[in-house]
């Protein structure tokens, strides 16, 4: 059954409408999923997209607000977990509104996220990491937002989860916003966690912003904690504020490299008691 469902479907494709149901479409839609704009199709996409090990794509219903009323991925993530290679193309907003707490989405060590075309993450609230998306696979964004999440332990934005063995999670963000996150430990925009791999881009004259999260230890920007590798370009820090120390970056141990990064205007400071030091930040 399973092999003519995935037969089937590249084939003829599947649309995802109002209500949840699956209804086919043409053949130009073999790998695409148009979505409703309502929770329950969203559900049913991410769901039918994880069914099979081929990469999807998830058409939100342009401009439409998904309002994530339940965990759909056990108790602790709104989406499903992502187990497979799943893009949402936008532009779309995917939000928690309910009492419960509960990040928008995880991310499996087999799984990919790709947000494209102004998809934005906001009012997640994980007890744990990752307030917007906890991340043990690959996540990228482009062109995309994470804002006003916020996370009990590290990652009020994105957590590349600590990871001692095994896949090792990596992000990249392209011209993304993260702004207005917060988190109770480190990185209230994004934290870089054990062998994690983070990269942060923007374009010249127009540097990808991190700004206005919130951490109560350090890293209120960003965060990397024993990391692989974080690499910032055309990437500016400010305005973030930690409670203790390093309100832009914190960096402990791994490889880090900015270019054409400002950090700049965070509080207490921008980057100090990061061991080693960020490479070109002062104060």
């Amino acid at each position: 059954m399973g092999q003519f469902r995935t037969i089937l479907r590249t084939l003829i494709g599947v649309t995802v409408v109002a209500g949840g149901t699956v209804a086919f479409a043409p053949a130009a839609w073999a790998t695409n999923i148009p979505v409703a704009c309502n929770e329950n199709a969203l559900v049913v996409a991410v769901n039918l997209a994880n069914s099979t090990p081929a990469s999807d794509t998830l058409v939100l219903a342009g401009n439409c607000t998904y309002s994530l009323t339940l965990p759909h991925g056990g108790l602790t993530n709104g989406l499903p977990v992502i187990t497979t290679p799943i893009e949402m193309l936008g532009p779309a907003t995917i939000t928690r509104n309910s009492l419960l707490p509960f990040r928008i989405a995880e991310v499996s060590s087999t799984g990919s996220l790709t947000l494209t075309t102004s998809v934005t993450f906001s009012n997640g609230s994980a007890v744990g990491d990752g307030g917007a998306i906890l991340n043990r696979g690959a996540v990228t964004l482009t062109r995309s937002k994470l804002t006003g999440n916020t996370a009990t332990f590290n990652g009020g934005g994105l957590a590349n989860a600590d990871t001692p063995s095994g896949t090792a999670p990596a992000a990249t963000f392209t011209r993304s916003e993260v702004s207005n996150n917060s988190a109770l430990l480190s990185g209230g925009g994004i934290y870089n966690g054990l062998r994690g791999t983070l990269t942060v881009t923007g374009v010249s004259g127009s540097p990808m912003p991190v700004i206005g999260n919130a951490a109560i230890l350090n890293g209120a920007g960003i965060a990397a904690v024993g990391s692989t590798a974080t690499t910032l370009t055309q990437t500016a820090v400010n305005n973030n504020t930690a409670l203790l120390t390093a309100g832009g970056v914190y960096r402990q141990g791994g490889t880090m490299t900015t270019t054409n990064s400002p950090i700049t205007a965070n509080i207490p400071n921008n980057c100090v008691g990061s061991v080693p030091a960020v490479p070109n930040c002062t104060g």
